[in-house]
């Protein structure tokens, strides 16, 4: 058995993973990458970039509905589904390649296999060549997530879709089940509602997109019934009746069960961690829930031994796992490191309209007993939002009333999963609700509403 040794092993070549590697290699580091499917991981294959690559195709076919709104004439629109999938599928293959390509640039030694923890500073990959034994005094963990499949809904590749199935789809639903409101869930349910299927989303809270603030989610199931959604909150799934070509969902919903056939079910209940077969519980690392429990600096209590990404919990988001990849490495090559800051990690979901937020909901706000200023602004009162036909809006900031320390911002409408950055910059400096009434926003363009949400905190909006 061959043996090869290096400064740093990292175990899955995801957004966290690939991105550690190429941040140790920077630095000096002689790092290795293991993975078993596909560089760049379920992020950049099969979650992150294919589904943004479809909810496009979905935007564009929307607005070529909307033609004559914009004085334009279009007629004969439809959609083509395998033509759809096929782009997303490019889009993710041509990111893959750049990803090895930057493995090559960076000097980094790239395995595929897949890879268990043997001894202390040691792993044992096992590949098509064979098996072969890594050894470093630091390894990383990035081995992310998958889907979560709850007992009798698990899914089957033809009836019941998890994610997966949901990207390339063996054909077009008529009659659409979502089973989640999540980023996930709801991102889906968006993409297939546009594109004609009639869609019900099930979500047992009490509000669908229950990680965001109540109002926001208020805003979104308004705005998801108009576009001919069916929203049942506070409902379960049950059971699920597969047929031939349907399937009959048993759901119950204000304490009664009732039963409707789809074609396609969807679901989307959460992701549990890739711990199995890595031989954690043998090299002493705690695993909690599928989860390998680390401190604020990714570390799981063994020597030498990182976890980073979705393998370490919530929040399950790609930046998130990179930038605890940049911080394991600096970490490793004796730099100084700050932990991340959960609060100011944004969330962003491509539904139509997008959502994306940062930092505290007002109930939390509240619940941690903050006395504080909210504002908000309507896309309605926006002349870009106007123009651009994109009226349906909302900008939301929370403050502290004593210091003016931004504590959240939540917004849905247009391109906010691009505006919410410069809430995220804005958190990150420490600013205040000062220094934030004193930037000048550049006219006309949406990012206004971000400054006049903030002056309507203090009673000082101009525009509403």
């Amino acid at each position: 058995m061959s043996q090869l040794e290096f400064d740093m092993i990292v175990i899955g070549a995801g957004p966290g993973g690939y991105v550690a590697a190429i941040r140790g290699a920077q630095l000096g580091l002689k790092v290795a990458i293991v993975e078993r499917e596909h560089l760049g991981g379920i992020c950049l294959n099969w979650g992150c970039i294919p589904t943004k690559a479809m909810l496009r195709s979905a935007e564009v076919f929307h607005l070529m509905q909307r033609a004559n709104e914009f004085g334009l004439s279009a007629s004969g629109i439809s959609s083509d589904l395998d033509a759809i999938v096929a782009r997303s599928r490019k889009v993710a293959a041509q990111l893959s390649g750049g990803i090895g390509h930057l493995m090559k640039k960076n000097k980094i030694h790239v395995i595929m296999g897949h890879a268990r923890l043997n001894t202390p500073g040691s792993v044992l990959v096992t590949s098509e060549d064979g098996e072969q034994e890594l050894k470093a005094k630091h390894i990383v963990l990035a081995t992310g997530a998958r889907a979560r499949e709850l007992p009798g809904l698990e899914g089957d590749g033809d009836l019941v879709w998890t994610y997966k199935t949901a990207l390339q789809p063996p054909r077009m639903p008529k009659k659409l089940l979502v089973i989640g409101s999540g980023a996930i869930g709801i991102e889906f349910a968006s993409f297939y509602n546009t594109l004609g299927a009639e869609t019900t989303v099930v979500e047992v809270m009490d509000r669908i997109l229950p990680v965001e603030d109540a109002e926001i989610s208020a805003f979104a199931k308004t705005s998801f019934v108009k576009q001919g959604m069916n929203i049942l909150e506070k409902a379960t799934v049950k059971q699920l009746d597969r047929k031939k070509t349907s399937v009959t969902a048993h759901i119950e919903v204000g304490g009664e069960v009732v039963k409707e056939t789809f074609d396609a079910v969807i679901s989307a209940v959460g992701i549990v961690g890739n711990t199995e077969g890595l031989g954690l519980e043998e090299a002493g690392a705690q695993v909690d829930r599928t989860h390998v429990v680390t401190d604020a600096y990714c570390r799981t209590g063994v020597e030498g031994l990182y976890a980073i990404g979705d393998l370490a919990g919530a929040p399950w988001l790609a930046h998130k796992a990179s930038h605890e990849g940049v911080m394991v490495a600096e970490l490793i090559a004796g730099k100084s490191v700050h932990p991340i800051k959960e609060g100011s990690i944004a969330g962003c979901t491509y539904c139509h309209p997008q959502i994306a937020s940062v930092g505290m909901s007002e109930a939390q706000a509240k619940d941690a007993g903050y006395d504080i200023n909210v504002g908000r602004f309507p896309f309605m009162g926006n002349g870009k939002a106007i123009a651009l036909g994109e009226a349906e809006g909302l900008v939301k900031t929370i403050f502290d009333a004593k210091t003016g320390e931004l504590l959240g911002a939540h917004m849905i409408g247009a391109e906010v999963t691009e505006l919410i950055q410069g809430y995220v910059v804005g958190r990150q400096l420490e600013t205040t609700e000062e220094d934030l009434m004193h930037t000048v926003f550049p006219h006309p363009t949406l990012s206004e509403m971000m400054h006049e949400s903030v002056l309507d905190a203090y009673g000082r909006a101009l525009h509403f």
